[in-house]
């Protein structure tokens, strides 16, 4: 693999994890607050909807860490060994975790009384985007599952080959 391609990659990884940072710390909760100013109504919501913003954000941190350290492994030409797996899972894993918080916050929605100034269609939206993202999410986790199990066959495949060589 192309070590200019890797690097570049890396940086990409690294710049998304600290515009993470930035939006967990300084614009989700900016945001939130100026909608409590706005609508005082929201404020009992703006913790929960904060945290679990937060750990969205911080399950897609979690995944871009586990790329990194693939890339790491790619970039040694060590792919097809058992530890590229426990970094796929961690992929997988937060992944999932992330799909479930956005599942909550889909459920919630649709069966809280959260009062609203210009009608439900501010809920709707919310619960509209909430349940796309839920299932982008779990179709992200089943494909990252498909092509753990390629992973696996070609893993197999190179371990056979070494044997015969």
């Amino acid at each position: 693999m192309d070590r200019y391609f890797i690097i570049l990659l890396r940086a990409a990884a690294l710049a998304a994890i600290l515009v993470g940072l930035f939006g967990q710390f300084v614009v989700i909760p900016g945001m939130a607050a100026d909608e409590v100013a706005l609508v005082p109504q929201y404020a009992p919501f703006a913790t929960p909807y904060v945290t679990v913003a937060v750990l969205i954000v911080a399950c897609v941190q979690v995944a871009l860490g586990a790329v990194w350290a693939l890339l790491g492994i790619l970039d040694r030409d060590t792919l097809f060994t058992p530890r590229a797996f426990r970094w796929v899972d961690v992929i997988i894993g937060s992944t999932v975790v992330a799909t479930l918080l956005t599942a909550g916050i889909a459920a919630h929605l649709t069966v809280a009384d959260i009062p609203t100034p210009n009608g439900n269609m501010d809920v709707i939206g919310a619960m509209g985007a909430a349940m796309v993202t839920t299932v982008v999410g779990a179709a992200l986790a089943m494909l990252l599952v498909l092509m753990r199990g390629l992973l696996r066959k070609a893993t197999n495949l190179q371990t056979e080959m070494a044997e015969v060589i």
